[in-house]
């Protein structure tokens, strides 16, 4: 017998008393609210002037409820328009599993006057430019090519490199291991996914008149008040597998909170995948897992995260850091470009060629949206797909072993409807591991595509949430009574054991 075998009371009280001795971290802002006020946070569907500056009566009013925290004051905030706050409250709940939402920190977002904001900045110019290019033409694409370009040339872009630059192959990608190997689109978001006697297909509905949205600033400036203009029209009859950067926004503008989680998990399962060696069935004679380290263990855990990681990054979205979305930062840029306004913005992006070419198409220096509401009514940072997207894929790592080589990987067709092999250089080492990196990553970036959220609103989340499942798993290993080990990868490339 383990000394582990205590009473179920008494592994309650120790995973409580663990969780209450968690270290209270300081939460920073970047400073900008006192530095730069009424321009350089997040401020959409509350009423603004002419120049899309917040009122600062209304700003007040919402800095006094995050601040107090009462629930009435959260209700004297006033709104430019129909468009409601999204759930500022959440980060002030609390959980009986896993660390409470305000026992995590971020660092601070990067300034509006900071050579890495610009270069961020500049990636999602390139991004809306490119929203069309198959990503299996990535490297053939000049578009592809002149992003690369110009993002290496950048004084503080912290994508991922080869040699040194920015290259077509790493354009856009994450930056966690498994991010720069084989096809952009991860296998999860490809493969069928069997569910119970069901195989489904990962063919997603298509837009019927793909556009961007917010590129005047009328349009611009009513939805930043709060105006609610009218959703995409939507095809059902045409479906087809991810194939660009508007069908990735696509995905993750509709997709449900732990959808393409589940969805891998599920495949995992259906495929046999080996589990991580830690695993206690494996070593049992006449035994099997099942409510306790089997499948429905599993689903359970790669879903219960999901809230647990939104609570976590709501506290920093609305509590905390309060950043500006890219829409509202793009209004900034076409004024002060225009000769309108005059505000702190580093250089680099006012002189991109991005913004060029986007005017040049536009007449407009706004960052074009894939969406025609733009962003959430909630702040930018840290991102809520992102933080789910780090939580889920953490228990999917230490479920199953991530250096297990996924068999037969798969590419869209040239048309989109059907699958075939990929053969490039790494297909016969896409594993575990480096594809949950991705489709998180995938996941997290499909935001960005879509224009609503920055660089290290990924990079940064993604880590917040894995620490919301660290936390989960370890809470729960003490609950249970078997001997479980697990190792995991961190998505910055260390090692962890629970």
């Amino acid at each position: 017998m383990s000394d582990r075998r205590f009473t179920a009371r008494g592994l309650r009280v120790a995973a409580a008393e663990a969780e209450f001795a968690r270290h209270v971290p300081q939460h920073a802002s970047n400073g900008e609210e006192s530095d730069h006020p009424f321009f350089a946070n997040f401020s959409k569907a509350l009423p603004h002037d002419k120049f899309g500056e917040v009122d600062p009566a209304a700003y007040g009013l919402l800095r006094r409820a995050a601040a107090t925290a009462r629930p009435e004051d959260f209700e004297r905030i006033p709104l430019g328009g129909t468009r409601k706050l999204v759930n500022p409250q959440a980060g002030l709940a609390f959980d009986l599993e896993g660390p409470d939402p305000q026992a995590l920190a971020i660092r601070p977002a990067p300034r509006i006057d900071s050579a890495e904001n610009s270069a961020e900045m500049v990636e999602l110019y390139w991004m809306a430019l490119c929203r069309d290019v198959l990503f299996t033409r990535f490297d053939a694409s000049e578009l592809t090519a002149e992003a690369a370009a110009e993002l290496s040339g950048l004084s503080d872009f912290r994508g991922p490199r080869q040699g040194g630059e920015v290259t077509p192959q790493t354009v856009f990608r994450g930056i966690t291991r498994g991010d720069a190997a084989g096809p952009y689109v991860s296998q999860f978001l490809l493969k069928d996914i069997p569910y119970g006697t069901l195989l489904i297909p990962q063919r997603l509905d298509t837009l019927v008149r793909p556009t961007d949205h917010l590129t005047t600033f009328d349009d611009w400036l009513e939805v930043q008040n709060g105006f609610e203009p009218a959703a995409d029209e939507r095809d059902f009859a045409v479906r087809r597998y991810i194939q660009t950067p508007r069908d990735l926004a696509h995905y993750v503008h509709f997709d449900a909170l732990y959808e393409a989680y589940l969805n891998a998990a599920l495949i995992l399962l259906g495929s046999g995948a080996p589990v991580d060696a830690g695993n206690p069935y494996n070593f049992s004679g006449n035994q099997l897992g099942f409510g306790t380290y089997g499948g429905p263990h599993l689903l359970s855990l790669v879903t219960e995260v999901a809230t647990r990681a939104l609570k976590a990054v709501w506290f920093q979205k609305w509590c905390v850091h309060r950043r500006l979305r890219p829409e509202e930062f793009g209004g900034r840029i076409h004024l002060q470009i225009r000769g309108q306004r005059e505000y702190p913005i580093d250089r680099e992006v006012l002189d991109s060629n991005a913004v060029k070419k986007v005017f040049s198409a536009n007449g407009a220096y706004l960052l074009p949206q894939a969406f025609p509401e733009g962003s959430p009514a909630h702040p930018a940072y840290g991102a809520g797909h992102a933080t789910v997207a780090g939580a889920c894929v953490t228990i999917l790592k230490a479920w199953f072993d991530e250096a297990h080589v996924l068999a037969d990987p798969v590419v869209p067709a040239s048309d989109g409807t059907s699958l075939v092999p990929y053969t490039g250089p790494d297909a016969g080492r896409l594993t575990v591991g480096g594809e949950l990196n991705k489709v998180a990553a995938n996941i997290a970036i499909g935001r960005n595509m879509g224009g609503v959220h920055w660089r290290t609103d990924y990079s940064e989340s993604v880590r917040l949430g894995e620490e919301v499942a660290i936390g989960v798993l370890r809470e729960a290993r003490e609950a249970t009574l078997e001997d479980a080990h697990f190792t995991l990868s961190r998505f910055d490339g260390t090692t962890v054991a629970i």
